[in-house]
């Protein structure tokens, strides 16, 4: 059985993978989120950060709080 996203997410772990062997660890997260967002554009990946997100429970119409997202891939 083919994974429907297993190319999009062999680009993403290895993004991330090449962003972590250069920079290391102890840099604040907006670094590695720049990092990352330059190395996901060098793939051809398509991609939106800090997306605010609702969410919302059971029957409840309304968004019951909102999240937000480092990366939409």
């Amino acid at each position: 059985m083919e994974l429907k996203y297993k190319e999009i997410t062999e680009k993403i772990i290895g993004a991330s993978y090449e962003v972590h062997n250069f920079l290391g660890n102890g840099f604040q997260e907006v670094i590695y989120q720049r990092a990352l967002a330059y190395e996901m554009r060098k793939k051809g990946l398509v991609f939106a950060r800090e997306i605010e997100q609702p969410i919302f429970y059971k029957e409840i119409e309304q968004p019951i709080g909102t999240r937000r997202a480092d990366f939409m891939v």
